[in-house]
């Protein structure tokens, strides 16, 4: 059986661009980990947004990506593609037809053909069902074959279920090798505390908290922000906004400062078990991690060995004010072998194949 390599049709933001899109590496490393089991995976994007005009990485050989025009009418030309597939995937917030396309890929389903739905933000799309009843995802979460999330442990499962999932599976962020590894610090990115992210509206609050509230407790040191939408943001004279940052200065990013700082959307903070990809990313570079505090941190990294945690800006601000450059190579050199030894892309893989042939097994006698 594990010889049949499955054929996946895979709805999403964008593999190819990382523009207003967090959940790019994850998608990247995760199709990359399939196709290296020999698995094929086909990626459907829409041109929206600028991403297609902010590319950071041309179409990988590792996959096939089709960038169809946003109109209802390519949607469903992609549609009749995927009915090729063995296993048709909706991620969420792709971000055009996304109510179009959950109900559509349902008709998609047969005994031979797996569809699942891919919760990337799972805490947001949770919430929002919660407080609308009507909403139309509502309805459809118990057809799914499966509900497969990047985070959030018992409580995204457990909230899945209530809602009449048939199984839900989370499949953790991790890192990839091929592209996040220890590199040589870049000048441009020195400071004693960096943090990454895009200015979104439950991620605002705890950015004032963490990383400006640090900023302005601690003067003397320099802070840097990088991530869309910071620009007429007002913040202390000490920290430096760089704007977006590419893909490919991702490595020199977590190499350069002293520390890099990892603050979670409130929603996954709520829901604790959501580590955000760029924690992997940064570990993989061999950062110093400074993170906001969330339940089930020590699943992942032993605290105070392998990852810093804070629960205010306060605290932020004490342990930089604390933090040796032979602390902080320390913890940067443990949280780095950590996650080369459970949490890359290949683990995850083998995860998500080990799900998806016992599925197959149990529905499809021919496939056993």
């Amino acid at each position: 059986m594990k010889d049949k390599k499955l054929r996946i049709a895979f709805f999403g933001s964008s593999l190819v661009s990382a523009y207003w899109n967090g959940a790019a590496t994850y998608y990247r490393g995760i199709v990359r980990a399939m196709s290296e089991r020999g698995h094929k995976v086909t990626f459907y994007e829409p041109d929206a947004y600028d991403r297609q005009q902010n590319r950071d990485m041309e179409d990988p050989d590792w996959a096939k990506v089709v960038v169809y025009e946003a109109t209802e009418a390519a949607v469903y030309e992609c549609l009749e593609q995927a009915a090729e597939a063995d296993m048709v995937v909706k991620a969420s917030g792709v971000g055009v037809f996304d109510e179009l396309l959950e109900r559509e890929v349902l008709k998609l389903q047969t005994a031979e053909r797996l569809v699942a739905f891919w919760d990337v933000d799972a805490p947001a799309t949770l919430d929002r069902v919660h407080q609308n009843p009507d909403d139309p995802f509502h309805k459809l979460v118990p057809h799914y074959d499966m509900i497969l999330t990047y985070g959030g442990g018992d409580p995204v499962v457990n909230a899945y279920e209530a809602l009449g999932a048939r199984q839900c599976v989370p499949i953790y962020n991790a890192l990839d090798t091929a592209t996040h590894y220890p590199v040589a610090p870049d000048p441009k990115f020195a400071c004693d505390l960096a943090f990454l992210g895009n200015r979104l509206p439950d991620r605002e609050a705890r950015v004032e908290e963490f990383f400006l509230k640090a900023a302005a407790l601690e003067p003397g040191k320099k802070f840097m922000i990088g991530g869309s939408g910071w620009g007429d943001k007002q913040m202390p004279g000490n920290v430096t906004y760089i704007g977006h940052v590419y893909t490919n200065d991702h490595n020199t990013f977590n190499c350069t400062p002293k520390a890099v700082l990892n603050i979670s959307r409130e929603s996954m903070a709520r829901y604790g078990f959501s580590p955000a990809t760029r924690v992997f990313e940064a570990a993989g570079a061999g950062a110093c991690i400074i993170t906001d505090y969330w339940e089930g941190i020590d699943f992942f990294f032993e605290p105070g060995q392998e990852i810093l945690v804070a629960r205010d800006g306060a605290e932020v601000a004490a342990i930089l004010a604390d933090l040796t450059a032979e602390k902080a190579k320390k913890i940067g050199d443990s949280a780095y072998a950590k996650v080369l030894s459970a949490h890359t892309y290949s683990h995850r893989a083998a995860q998500l194949e080990k799900l998806l042939y016992s599925h197959i097994k149990k529905s499809n006698a021919a496939w056993a």
